[in-house]
């Protein structure tokens, strides 16, 4: 499988604290790639980096083509709506930096995929958590991106929506889309990552397929493994 993005030494420093410690990451066509580690362990940053949000201190950020950003998508913890904009304008918006022509109708059925169909008139900095999370995810989605960077994209989200997002996640695999995100939920993480990188410390402390993981640590589970291996203070 061709690697779209990869990562090597990445060093990122905010005043005394390194939030990312020497950290390798590659990803490659057909990957579900979880990341997951405690809060703090730099997950965030580390995508951050990757997208070009923030530059490393040290270390190379390699992509497969000459210009990721018109193949890629990316939801945020934070996503910066337009403000007084509704969730349709805001949509249009985006359709427009990447060049899109689309009419409201198609932008209608956009919203309906995730469920925003009824909110599209609302002011987008009125909508609920879960409205503005679906909200950032379709708006990462407009272009049909090769590749999508998704922070938490479940975190907020009732168990309705929940699902919603995990179907949405197998859908983008199963048509090809690589996906990486974030989640704290070991459970999804399973169900869903074909490929788990565990940071601690800035670090990756582990990487593999939930089975090879599994098995190397002698976990029974996803989370008896996060639990014994998030300990940042001890070297594996």
């Amino acid at each position: 499988m061709n690697t779209l993005v990869e990562a090597r030494g990445l060093v990122k420093a905010f005043g005394p604290r390194t939030a990312v410690n020497g950290l390798d990451l590659a990803v490659r066509e057909g990957d579900i790639l979880a990341i997951i580690g405690p809060n703090g362990a730099g997950k965030s940053t580390t995508l951050d980096v990757i997208l070009g949000i923030k530059s490393p201190d040290r270390g190379t950020v390699s992509w497969w083509c000459r210009e990721p950003k018109r193949f890629i998508g990316a939801q945020l913890q934070s996503t910066p709506f337009f403000p007084g904009f509704t969730a349709l304008e805001n949509l249009r918006m985006f359709a427009a930096f990447y060049g899109l022509r689309l009419k409201d109708a198609a932008l209608m059925e956009h919203l309906r995929k995730f469920g925003l169909e009824e909110a599209a008139g609302t002011d987008a900095a009125r909508l609920s958590g879960g409205q503005q999370k679906r909200l950032a995810i379709a708006m990462a989605l407009l272009h049909a991106p090769k590749l999508i960077f998704l922070d938490e994209p479940t975190a907020a989200l009732d168990p309705r929506s929940r699902r919603e997002v995990r179907e949405l996640i197998r859908s983008l695999a199963e048509s090809g889309t690589s996906v990486v995100f974030t989640s704290h939920d070991m459970e999804e993480v399973h169900k869903l990552a074909n490929r788990i990188v565990l940071i601690c410390g800035g670090r990756v402390a582990a990487s593999g397929t939930a089975g090879e993981l599994l098995s190397r640590y002698g976990a029974e589970g996803l989370e008896e493994l996060y639990i014994r291996l998030t300990d940042c203070s001890t070297n594996h």
